[in-house]
């Protein structure tokens, strides 16, 4: 949603246009702009002629940014308790949340490295020579 934003910059994009350009639900779509518009990367203006934009440059928004406003604190590799009267399922989880926490540092710093302006050149090129 935020490369379509970057993309169709200046004009303010409604939920049922990026909707459907992802093939997704507006309803999820909009509730995926609340948690941008929370983290200050999106504004909305609402009513007719109204939509969405970036409040940010996309050049500062890199993709670190985006998955960590999605997904927030989860865990990337899910969630893990094992039964407590297993020897094996009650020792699981300190290890499993260590190795989580080195995968999702690997993750945002590979993720660090796009921006959504980077994105955006790239999807505009590609959509240039479809």
């Amino acid at each position: 949603m935020l490369t379509l934003m970057a993309f169709s910059a200046p004009e303010a994009l409604c939920s049922d246009v990026m909707a459907a350009s992802a093939k997704a639900n507006p309803v999820h779509v909009r509730r995926v702009l609340g948690r941008f518009r929370a983290a200050g990367l999106v504004g909305s203006k609402p009513g007719a002629g109204g939509g969405s934009h970036l409040l940010q440059d996309p050049a500062t928004i890199t993709l670190a940014d985006v998955w960590r406003v999605v997904q927030g604190e989860s865990h990337v590799l899910g969630s893990y308790h094992g039964h407590p009267d297993c020897p094996v399922g009650r020792n699981i989880q300190p290890l499993l949340i260590d190795f989580d926490r080195r995968a999702r540092r690997a993750l945002e710093d590979e993720l660090a490295t796009t921006t959504i302006s980077q994105l955006a050149s790239q999807a505009h090129v590609t959509a240039r020579h479809a």
